[in-house]
Parts: C-alpha cells; structure tokens; sequence
C-alpha cells in the first residue's frame, strides 16, 4: 500500500543553491551590497537586462554589474539616475542596509494552540513560531500536530505553498494525491500542498508530527 521515492531518480543529489554555510560579505561592504540587491531586485521586476539600464541611465554595462554586485559605492548623482530609471525612491536603495531581522523563541509547550482554518476534530495545532514582513519573501508557519483517538481522518486538505512533515511519534498512513506513505517516528515528507493531502489511516496513537508549511509573501 504505502509508497515511497527517492529524492532523485536517479541517485544523484540534487543541485542545491543555498550554501548553509555561506557568509556575509565583510560589514563596511554591507551598505554596497544592500544598494546592488535592491537596484538588481527592481531591475528584475521591470523586466529589463543590465543592458537596458544602462540605455537608460547613461552609465556603462560595467558600472552597473559593478554596483549591482556590491563592488562599488554610487554617488548621489548616480543613485537619482538609477532611481529616475528604476521608478523607485532612493531611500529604496538603503531598505536592506541593517534591517533589523527577527527570531521567533518558543519553549517546550508553549506553542500557540489555534484552529487553523479547515481543522478537523481532534487535530491539534501548535504553532512554535512567526515572523511577519521578513526579507525573505515567503512565508513560513510551523506547527506541531498532535493526533489521538477522537481524531478525523480527512486526507483531502489543500492549500497554497510547500509543506514538510516529520513524524515525532506514532503512525499514519500519510495521503499525498494518489500515493499512500506509512509514517513512523524519523520519517519525513516534503510535498506540494496544492495536491489533496492529509491523514488516511491513524495507525498508532497518539501520533504526532512537525509540519512546516511555506508560501509567498503577501506585500
């Protein structure tokens, strides 16, 4: 019944572009970096290459590779041409220069207990943790979930965004669309949360579970 897949067909690791380990660039190059995201970010928006900028602003390909990599310093002339052309106020450009970024700390059991919205009868919710309008661009809710024998079975949630699940305790026969995945403690699943989902079978209670659910942010 269950089923189970590997994370790339065909062994290989799948390319990842995110280095956990990375780091800043040193800090008195903070404030170049966080001009050349920002002017990258609405170039980017617009739709227009390096090139078209250039066009625009007057300024050479080079010059603004240079600023758009953090390479170089602007000056006040050079960030109004940029700000006419972008059609972006220049007090955008400092927007991430020591933003402040939150943490969210949560200790064990204190997790907001809610209803989310679809819950069912006997399905717990734990959020461990927010943070609104981060710089990221997505939006992250984590949950513990807690299962017991006055819980639904109602595999057919659905929902914007990804989800990750990873069983803490119990079993569920785990519904992901068309496949079945029996989840134990250790076990994990990563789906798109668009396809029907949820638990099919309550195996072993009480069950529970982390899941983590992302999405875009809403500006």
């Amino acid at each position: 019944m269950a089923k189970t897949t590997k994370t790339a067909a065909n062994g290989l690791k799948p390319a990842l572009t995110q280095d956990p380990h990375a780091v800043r660039e040193p800090r008195a190059n903070n404030l170049e970096m966080a001009i050349g995201h920002e002017v990258r970010t609405y170039r980017k928006k617009l739709g227009i290459t390096v090139a078209d900028l250039a066009a625009a602003t007057g300024m050479s390909v080079g010059m603004l590779s240079k600023i758009e990599n953090g390479n170089i310093s602007p000056s006040l002339t050079t960030l109004q041409a940029l700000s006419k052309a972008l059609g972006m106020p220049i007090t955008a450009f400092f927007r991430g220069f020591e933003e402040p970024k939150s943490a969210s700390f949560v200790k064990a059991g204190e997790g907001v207990n809610l209803e989310r919205r679809g819950t069912r009868a006997g399905h717990h919710y734990s959020l461990l943790g927010h943070i609104e309008n981060n710089t990221s661009g997505v939006v992250v809710e984590p949950y513990l979930i807690t299962l017991n024998a006055e819980s639904d079975v109602f595999p057919t949630f659905q929902h914007e965004g990804m989800e990750f699940l990873y069983m803490l305790e119990g079993e569920v026969v785990y519904r992901h669309g068309d496949s079945l995945y029996r989840m134990q403690a250790g076990d994990s699943l990563f789906f798109d949360a668009d396809a029907p989902h949820g638990p099919e079978e309550l195996v072993s209670l009480p069950a529970r579970y982390l899941s983590i659910i992302s999405y875009p942010q809403r500006r």
